[in-house]
């Protein structure tokens, strides 16, 4: 498949990227800025929080980590919008993951804002940063890591590797829930949720038909795909439920898409295509890895599939990953008849 490149709707901000720097504030449009907030030991960098304006304050799509660089960072930012912490509102989730969630507690103590977050996010909050409940998880996704034919020697490494970043979030339960097509009661914006699951179970975008921008966060990004993976808190098959949200999302005119990483761009519709197209690939790909090797494990495709840099570079934390998602795909190509599996200590994967 072809690369398609976006275009950028600031090329400072995308020269920022490129560049391994830290962009600046920025007044996207009248009422609307753009803050980076940085991400320890990621190579993701920042996270980008959108400050939205209100008559009383602001509200923000996303929150960062909850570290004390990222929390100076967002004070910051909101200063040079005119703002300041406690004007915040309303925190709006997009989903749980550390980065976008993990300020949002530390910033609802200080303001009183509300949080609002999808209920199937909601949901996975207690066993996912409950330290009364996280081992069960860590547990869970060892099982799955040996049916998945990890082998032994990393087992507990790649089990416990999202362990040293769970201190990056203050557990905080949402005030709101959000559903989709939900209207969000803020003065001057007519945001309408949009569920758009398969990178987490809640994942929501936020949509603005009046200013044609689309709040994406990590469903659609600009130049990277968001991990979409099975894991003890996913739904069977995200790869599906992913795939059905870049269709849902697709249809949207818009003139620009403001993501939670990397830079802002314009064209929706054709990066959908460019997604879905390279899910097409990897799905063909699998396939043709279990045709020369029938009765291979999950881990074993993972490691002849072509990554961003060759495997035996690849961290502990990015093979689970890598892992994980060979398995989304290969539970794709099952629920199709493409594939079977059959079960046991490590599933065997075979051609139909």
């Amino acid at each position: 498949m072809s690369k398609f490149v976006v275009t950028a709707a600031n090329e400072a901000q995308r020269a920022a990227w490129l560049g391994g720097t830290l962009p600046e504030v920025e007044k996207v449009r009248p009422g609307l800025w753009s803050i980076p907030v940085p991400i320890p030991i990621n190579p993701l960098r920042y996270v980008l929080v959108y400050a939205l304006e209100l008559p009383d304050g602001v509200a923000i799509v996303d929150a960062g980590w909850n570290t004390d660089e990222a929390y100076d960072a967002l004070v910051a930012g909101l200063a040079v919008a005119g703002y300041s912490i406690t004007d915040v509102k309303a925190v709006l989730v997009t989903h749980i993951h550390p980065d976008h969630y993990g300020l949002a507690g530390r910033v609802r103590e200080v303001s009183g804002a509300w949080i609002a977050l999808h209920p199937a996010d909601a949901r996975l909050l207690r066993d996912r940063y409950d330290d009364d409940y996280v081992e069960t998880l860590v547990e869970q996704e060892k099982a799955l890591l040996v049916r998945s034919g990890v082998p032994q020697t990393v087992l507990d490494t790649l089990a416990g590797a999202s362990m040293m970043i769970r201190h990056m979030v203050t557990m905080a339960r949402p005030d709101r829930l959000v559903e989709d097509g939900d209207r969000l009661d803020l003065r001057g914006w007519d945001l309408r949720a949009v569920w758009t699951p398969g990178h987490s179970p809640g994942h929501l975008c936020f949509l603005s038909e009046s200013r044609r921008v689309l709040f994406s966060g990590d469903h659609v990004l600009a130049k990277i795909t968001p991990m979409v993976a099975v894991h003890p808190q996913s739904t069977p098959n995200p790869l599906a439920d992913y795939l059905e949200a870049l269709v849902a999302v697709r249809k949207f005119e818009v003139d620009e898409v403001l993501p939670a990483h990397e830079y802002r761009f314009k064209e929706l519709a054709e990066r959908v295509d460019y997604v879905i197209g390279h899910h097409e690939d990897r799905l063909e790909e699998i396939v043709e890895v279990i045709g020369a090797h029938d009765g291979i494990t999950c881990w074993d495709i993972a490691t002849r599939l072509t990554w961003s840099r060759p495997w035996e570079s690849i961290q502990p934390f990015m093979r689970r990953a890598a892992n994980n998602e060979t398995l989304a795909h290969l539970a794709w190509l099952e629920a199709k008849g493409r594939v079977r599996r059959i079960p046991g200590e490590a599933d065997l994967w075979y051609s139909m």
